[in-house]
C-alpha cells in the first residue's frame, strides 16, 4: 500500500528531527567530555603546583632545622669555652683536647705528642725519639701502636714532626705572643707512664731563655715530670700555646718550661716545606 503524500512528509520530518537530535546530543556530549578533560588537566596542574609548593616548604623547613641545629652546636661550644675561660675548671677543655694527645712509646722511654693536622701529623720533642730504634703511637681511645714516619726534626729547638696513617682530631695552635703572665694553663701528658694525665697551673713568665740560649720558653708552675715531654700546653680557649720541653730539677719545684707555639709553628713549617714542599700550619 503506497503512502500518501502527507504521510511521507510526516515521516521525513520525524527522521530529520531524530537526526538533528542525535547531532545536538553528540555535540553536547562532546562538549561535556572536552570540559571534563580541561577540568582534569587544570586539576592535575593545580595538584602538581601544590606538590611543588609543599616540597619547597619541606626543603626550606629542612634547611631551617639544619641551620638551627648547627647554630645550637656552635652556641654550646661557645658556652663551654666561655664557661671554661671564666673559671679554673679545665675539665671541658680536657675532654675536647685529649683525643688529639698521643703517647709516644719507644724502646728507650716514653713521652707525649699531639696531633696538629687531621691527616695524622704529630708534634713532639725530638729528644723523646732521638736514640730510639723502635717507636709507636697510642691514642686516648686505646688504639695503637701506629707505625711512625719521622718527617723531619729541628735539633736546636728540640722539635720533631711525625706522621701516622688515619684521620684524627687536631689541636689548634694559638698565638704565644698573646700569653700573659698569671693566666691559667693546662698540661696533658704521660708522666711516669700515667697516661693522659693533666695538671693545671699558671704562667709564671714568658720569653724565658732555654738551654739553646733562645728566649722562646713559657715558664709554668704546673707540675710536669718525665713522660710529659712533647705534650701540649693549653690555654683557657683550648689552644696550644706551647709544647712541654724541660724542667729544673733538684730542690726546685714548679719550674717547668714549654717552647712557645709561635716557634713550634715556625719549626714545623720549615720542616714541612723542606721535606714535603707544603706549609702544614697556616
Amino acid at each position: 500500500m503506497s503512502l500518501k503524500k502527507h504521510h511521507k512528509w510526516i515521516i521525513g520530518s520525524f527522521s530529520s528531527i531524530v537526526i538533528v537530535f542525535m547531532i545536538v546530543v553528540g555535540i553536547l556530549l562532546n562538549g561535556i567530555i572536552v570540559k571534563q578533560s580541561v577540568d582534569y588537566a587544570n586539576l592535575n596542574n593545580k595538584l602538581n603546583e601544590l606538590q611543588t609548593n609543599i616540597q619547597s616548604q619541606i626543603n626550606l623547613l629542612s634547611e631551617d632545622i639544619i641551620t638551627t641545629q648547627t647554630s645550637l652546636e656552635e652556641n654550646q661550644q661557645q658556652l663551654r669555652l666561655l664557661k671554661a675561660s671564666t673559671s679554673e675548671d679545665f675539665s671541658g677543655i680536657y675532654s675536647d683536647s685529649v683525643d688529639s694527645v698521643v703517647i709516644v712509646s719507644t724502646d728507650v722511654g716514653q713521652g707525649t705528642g699531639f696531633i696538629i693536622d687531621k691527616e695524622g701529623y704529630i708534634v713532639t720533642n725530638y729528644h723523646v725519639i732521638e736514640d730510639a730504634t723502635k717507636a709507636g703511637i697510642y691514642t686516648s681511645d686505646g688504639e695503637g701502636p701506629y707505625q711512625i714516619t719521622l718527617i723531619g726534626k729541628n735539633i736546636l729547638m728540640d722539635v720533631a714532626l711525625l706522621k701516622i696513617e688515619g684521620s684524627f682530631d687536631e689541636l689548634e695552635l694559638g698565638n704565644s705572643n698573646d700569653v700573659k703572665t698569671g693566666e691559667p694553663i693546662m698540661a696533658i701528658g704521660n708522666p711516669y707512664g700515667l697516661v693522659f694525665s693533666q695538671t693545671t697551673g699558671s704562667v709564671s713568665q714568658v720569653h724565658r731563655e732555654g738551654p739553646n740560649g733562645i728566649h722562646a720558653y713559657i715558664q709554668i708552675n704546673a707540675q710536669i715530670n718525665p713522660g710529659n715531654s712533647g705534650g701540649p700546653l693549653i690555654n683557657k680557649q683550648g689552644e696550644v700555646v706551647g709544647i712541654i720541653n724541660f724542667k729544673i730539677g733538684g730542690e726546685a719545684e714548679g719550674l717547668g718550661f714549654a717552647l712557645e707555639s709561635n716557634y713550634i709553628k715556625k719549626c714545623i713549617n720549615q720542616i714541612s716545606q723542606k721535606e714535603m714542599n707544603i706549609t702544614l700550619i697556616s
